[in-house]
């Protein structure tokens, strides 16, 4: 599997063949964005900066489009979606929060998500966390703070900071980074990584630089 982040919260996971679109940022969006083929999209809130499944497409083929609650299965990925809440916008809004299952790993993908307090049967449904996509600093998303309150409480073995490059405080990465007691990290340009990468790992935070 191989991550890319092309800022916000915007990544492109590819797995052999096939490859997942997260929170594409739409062409009417003021965040660069970047184009290329995805066979599925999740957006987690209808919003120009995470809702552009137009720069995903590939000539005639577009991706299967998933956009809320609820289970899926296309192309080997098994998905559940879970609703919450955000206040991305300074209003109250629905976000999707995506528990996604392949190459016998569990990643969860929290959006645009606004609190820290998830149900305890939001949690459960989670389950054991390989990769969690962790937004911080931004307008409606979790402070530096309550993103490491967060990741503490879900003990994901990896880490993905993002929604600071771009759509938020970028300055919050560097508080996260000292919250979580990973000020050494440097970022990477992409991340490739297989299931047996993660054994022995306990919250290890990996930042990856936009390719936007």
């Amino acid at each position: 599997m191989v991550i890319t982040h092309y800022g916000g919260e915007f990544f492109k996971i590819q797995f052999g063949e096939a490859s997942l679109a997260l929170n594409p940022v739409s062409k009417d969006s003021k965040l660069k964005s970047a184009r290329f083929g995805a066979d599925v999209a999740l957006v987690s809130l209808n919003n120009p900066d995470f809702n552009g499944v137009d720069q995903i497409g590939f000539g005639e083929k577009m991706p299967f489009i998933v956009s809320g609650p609820g289970e899926y299965e296309i192309k080997g990925i098994f998905i559940k979606g879970f609703q919450s809440t955000s206040k991305y916008g300074g209003e109250d809004r629905l976000n999707t929060i995506y528990s996604i299952s392949l190459e016998n790993m569990n990643l969860c993908f929290l959006g645009a998500l606004g609190t820290s307090e998830l149900t305890a049967e939001t949690k459960e449904a989670l389950g054991d966390i390989d990769i969690v996509f962790l937004p911080i600093g931004g307008e409606g998303v979790l402070t530096a703070a309550e993103a490491n309150k967060l990741a503490t409480a879900l003990e994901p073995k990896m880490i993905i900071p993002m929604h600071f490059e771009g759509v938020g405080d970028k300055g919050a990465l560097t508080k996260f980074l000292k919250e979580s007691g990973s000020e050494d990290v440097k970022p990477v340009e992409k991340l490739t990584i297989k299931k047996k990468d993660l054994e022995g790992k306990e919250g290890d935070v990996v930042v990856l630089s936009s390719q936007a």
